[in-house]
């Protein structure tokens, strides 16, 4: 099986040469389960879980008993804090909830390399070039996409340092621009497309590594 490639791309979008992709990360098998599992996890932790309610003991107010024990014809009630009264407690309410799911490292690993395979098999990723951007140039990226013939969702990957990269391509729409130490196989799924600066590939390998 040959070596899985991807094209080098200029500023114009025009491909100057094939780049080899490890194959180790961008041939692996792909495996449905694991990206699945991956991706439950990484949105679940980024749920916030922070709706609640307050219980009769947190609720102010309502210090002492509304009517007498017997004689008044009602129910007998000890709080306007209890859950039959209006702005009363809740009875059972809802706390702070954590939606963490655990995934081995392996299989984070196994996933992001399935996901990247994915687009390498399908055609579906492009290097841009490390002196593609001398300068940040929004009108360029966009030269450079239509050329490309690209599907969106976009996905750029680029290094911290690379600021016209990441300058001309932020603010384009259905675009992410994010660094390879923080890419997530969600990313990458969510994606139809993704471009991975010149500099920011081996990072990416060692992240899926």
């Amino acid at each position: 099986m040959p070596a899985p490639k991807a094209p080098l791309l200029d500023v114009s979008g025009n491909k100057a040469k094939d780049v080899s992709l490890e194959e180790a990360i961008f041939g692996a098998e792909v495996k449905p389960h694991l990206v699945h599992e991956t991706v439950r996890a990484e949105l679940n932790a980024d749920r916030a879980g922070t709706r609640g309610g307050k219980s009769r003991g947190l609720v102010a107010g309502g210090r002492s008993k509304p009517w007498r024990q017997k004689g008044t014809g009602r129910a007998r009630a000890g709080t306007i804090r209890a859950p039959q009264f209006t702005g009363g407690g809740i009875a059972f309410p809802p706390s702070h909830r954590n939606f963490e799911v655990k995934v081995n490292k392996k299989a984070r690993h196994a996933a992001l390399r399935s996901a990247l395979s994915d687009h390498a098999a399908h055609g579906t990723i492009a290097i841009v070039g490390s002196d593609a951007f001398g300068e940040p140039s929004t009108k360029q990226a966009v030269g450079l996409l239509n050329e490309w013939q690209h599907d969106y969702p976009l996905l750029l990957i680029a290094r911290e340092d690379e600021e016209a990269l990441i300058k001309s391509f932020r603010n384009l729409a259905k675009t992410l621009v994010t660094l390879p130490s923080d890419l997530e196989v969600s990313q990458v799924v969510w994606a139809r497309s993704v471009l991975v600066s010149e500099n920011a590939l081996d990072d990416v390998q060692g992240r899926a590594s």
